[in-house]
């Protein structure tokens, strides 16, 4: 089998996957970065080659909205596997390109059309029959939540309850990149993700609440109580799916005083608007401006201060009696930066998108069709999360932080 795979897009999370993927010759014998801007593949490449990473790293430019350029590419690399680390909206194209090359893939967010802010699986999992026919796998939410977190429910269900009833997916990050206002990944996504309504599953049906309207302080390991907001995120749809006994699942996110500040009046003076104003003439979005004008994520690594904690506080039962479990990741953007010059962020996305593409290669997770990740067996990608610098902690039957 091929050991050769494509990465499109050199962002910060295409920078980890990078470099993760040529520490590991023995899954990943050729590596692809393909991004349309040339010039930011050769700086990984460079830097891969000057830190002494053992797979090379080739570059080639392409964009990732034109299905025929893809096509023509995957057709000359013919590589075992595309790992779509670019934009949300680039998504189906990359798919369709896969299909026509016979390429199978992985991505870590799931689609969004970019005129509206919407994410959710529907158009990902239309897919199904077509890479089913086609003998080729798609696998869907591979990074840290989407992601690890799916891989961790799973993991619970598995081995610790009958019943699984109430999930919270939490996630801080407690780290300090020393700017006045930054996103820590890429700025258009983050804001499209927090400034539409909230939402959540209960008994049976999504309750939709104001952006940001319900929250409270959780404590996390190692880093105290912060303030924990809750958002829509999209591993909450294939969860509920996959695991119909759950009543309730919410995902909760850690926001400081400065960053909700600056965004009000951003969102006040229409800076996070997707509409096209004129200016000067020529359609501009107002949110495409303010990331052109933010620091790019992927160079807020060097001095970035503090921990991430992203993990899954689960209430069921087990032999007929209550049973709670939770199980978590911290990561120090520090470490991050030292291994592979990047924030921690960037890290916890890039790491399951390695971990998920060599389980894909070695045949451990492998299956014709469009997959989410807590379809497969946990326990390889559990195990393999530990050997490449995302290890977890778990406690059983504590008192978590929540009303049920």
């Amino acid at each position: 089998m091929s050991k050769k795979i494509v990465i499109i897009g050199a962002g910060g999370v295409g920078n980890v996957v990078v470099k993760k993927c040529a520490m590991n010759p023995a899954s990943f014998s050729e590596i692809v970065l393909a991004s349309r801007t040339l010039s930011k593949c050769d700086a990984i490449a460079a830097e891969c080659a000057a830190i002494g990473l053992p797979t090379a790293v080739k570059t080639r430019q392409v964009d990732a909205d034109n299905v025929p350029e893809l096509v023509a590419l995957f057709k000359e690399e013919k590589p075992f596997l595309v790992i779509n680390v670019a934009l949300p909206y680039q998504d189906l194209t990359i798919m369709d390109a896969c299909l026509e090359a016979g390429v199978h893939y992985l991505d870590t967010a799931n689609y969004e059309p970019k005129d509206v802010a919407k994410f959710e699986y529907s158009w990902q999992w239309a897919y199904q029959e077509k890479f089913k026919k086609a003998g080729l796998m798609a696998l869907l939410g591979c990074g840290f939540d989407p992601g690890v977190t799916g891989v961790y429910t799973a993991y619970a269900n598995k081995h610790y309850f009958d019943e699984m009833h109430y999930l919270d997916i939490i996630d801080c990050n407690a780290g300090d990149h020393g700017k006045a206002f930054a996103t820590n990944f890429n700025p258009e996504i983050n804001i499209r993700e927090i400034t539409q309504k909230g939402k959540y599953w209960e008994n049976g049906e999504w309750i939709e609440i104001e952006p940001m309207s319900i929250h409270k302080p959780i404590d996390y390991p190692n880093i105290g109580p912060k303030e924990s907001y809750v958002l829509y995120h999209e591993e909450l749809e294939s969860l509920t799916k996959n695991f119909p006994t759950l009543k309730r699942a919410r995902f909760w996110m850690t926001f400081g005083q400065a960053y909700l500040t600056h965004l009000e009046v951003l969102q006040n003076v229409g800076m996070t608007s997707i509409a096209p104003i004129k200016f000067n003439g020529m359609d501009i979005v107002p949110l495409e401006f303010l990331k052109a004008v933010l620091p790019e994520p992927g160079t807020l690594g060097e001095n970035y201060s503090g921990q991430t904690s992203i993990g899954c506080q689960i209430k069921g039962i087990k032999d007929g009696k209550d049973a709670t479990y939770y199980v978590w990741n911290n990561c120090h953007h520090a470490d991050c930066y030292k291994e592979v010059q990047a924030q921690g962020v960037s890290y916890t996305t890039g790491v399951p998108a390695m971990i998920g593409a060599s389980l894909m290669i070695d045949g451990s997770w492998f299956a014709p069709g469009v997959f989410n990740v807590e379809e497969f067996n946990p326990d390889p990608f559990m195990e393999l999360l530990n050997i490449h610098g995302l290890p977890w902690d778990e406690q059983h039957n504590i008192t978590l932080p929540h009303e049920y």
